[in-house]
């Protein structure tokens, strides 16, 4: 048997993490510039290698938590990246992961100390390595995935307007949303629960609070807006 591993190739096995979060309002990602070779200097997804003792999930969850403090946050793996020349200084083999946030309860020194910063989508820098292929096909995921399970609530806060979750919609999703319809499915799903309180923060009026309610969920998990 020790004959047969060592006359095999060894390489390494590595995790990214995109780390989807509202930062102000907007939809970005948690990003850092490489403190180190290769790819110093350019922008790159939170990761690190797996350790002996431990599996990728987790790996991914210590990688997340050393980040923003967070334990048991919504994480999804979205595949793995290996092609040949994907890391210029040794054979890597990633396991790339969402994960989705709030941003209020996350670690901002654990993040800062990192030298990670909130990235809107709609602005991204250039990235290192095949990054830009993960957080395409993560977000490819996230898109199949969101009318049909209540990922959105792991970003918002636990109160929110019926406006802020369709700007949310429409900003993952990429597209208009007509208004009327999308209220009318929200209207259809118990576990999203009316509050009193008011948000008048755009208008004198205000607008209604909503929270999700992941307790009716669990009793009824259907779910579709």
């Amino acid at each position: 048997m020790t004959e047969y591993y060592s006359e095999n190739s060894r390489l390494f096995v590595a995790v990214d993490c995109i780390v989807f979060g509202l930062d102000r309002g907007e939809l970005s990602l948690l990003l850092a510039k490489r403190r180190f070779e290769p790819e110093r200097g350019k922008w790159s997804l939170m990761g690190g290698f797996v350790e002996s003792h431990e599996s990728i999930d987790d790996a991914a969850s210590r990688v997340l938590t050393e980040l923003t403090g967070l334990q048991n946050v919504y994480m999804d793996q979205v595949g793995a990246f290996g092609s040949v020349d994907r890391d210029p200084g040794e054979r890597v083999v990633s396991i790339a992961y969402t994960a989705l946030i709030d941003v209020a309860k996350a670690d901002g020194d654990a993040i800062a100390g990192s030298g990670a910063c909130w990235i809107p989508l709609r602005s991204l820098p250039e990235l290192g390595f095949d990054h830009p292929l993960m957080i395409e096909k993560s977000l490819a995921k996230l898109r199949r995935k969101l009318e049909s399970e209540p990922l959105a609530f792991n970003l918002l806060p636990e109160l929110f307007t019926l406006t802020q979750l369709q700007t949310l919609y429409e900003t993952i999703l990429g597209e208009e949303i007509d208004k009327r319809n999308f209220r009318k499915r929200v209207a259809e799903l118990n576990s999203i629960v009316a509050t009193d309180q008011i948000d008048k923060t755009n208008s004198r009026r205000g607008a209604r609070m909503y929270r999700f309610d992941r307790e009716i969920f669990s009793a009824n998990p259907h779910f579709k807006i």
